[in-house]
C-alpha cells in the first residue's frame, strides 16, 4: 500500500478507526475475500461517521483515485452477495 486513507482532521480517534477499518475491508474484498456480513457491519460503522451520501461519494472517489479500489462497487456487490465478497 503506497497511499494514505482519506481522513477528516475533525474526526475523533474512534471515528478514524471505524473509517480505516472499513476501508481495509474494501481493500480485502479486492485483494482476497471478506465475509459479507463482516463487510456490511463495517459499512454500518462507517456510515455512523460518514452519514451523508455526498460525503461518502467524495471520500470514495478520493480513496479510489489513491488505491484503485471502488468503495461504491464493493458496497454494491456486498448488498447482492450473501456469503463472501471477492472483487479482485
Amino acid at each position: 500500500m503506497n497511499y494514505s486513507y482519506p481522513l477528516d482532521s475533525e474526526w475523533s480517534t474512534e471515528e478514524i478507526v471505524k473509517v480505516v477499518d472499513f476501508l481495509q475491508l474494501v481493500e480485502q474484498s479486492y485483494e482476497g475475500t471478506v465475509d459479507t456480513k463482516e463487510f456490511l457491519k463495517g459499512y454500518k460503522k462507517f456510515k455512523e461517521v460518514v452519514p451523508s451520501i455526498g460525503e461518502e461519494k467524495k471520500l470514495g472517489k478520493v480513496f479510489e483515485k489513491a488505491s484503485g479500489y471502488s468503495l461504491y462497487q464493493a458496497v454494491k456487490a456486498a448488498k447482492t452477495n450473501p456469503k463472501r465478497l471477492k472483487l479482485g
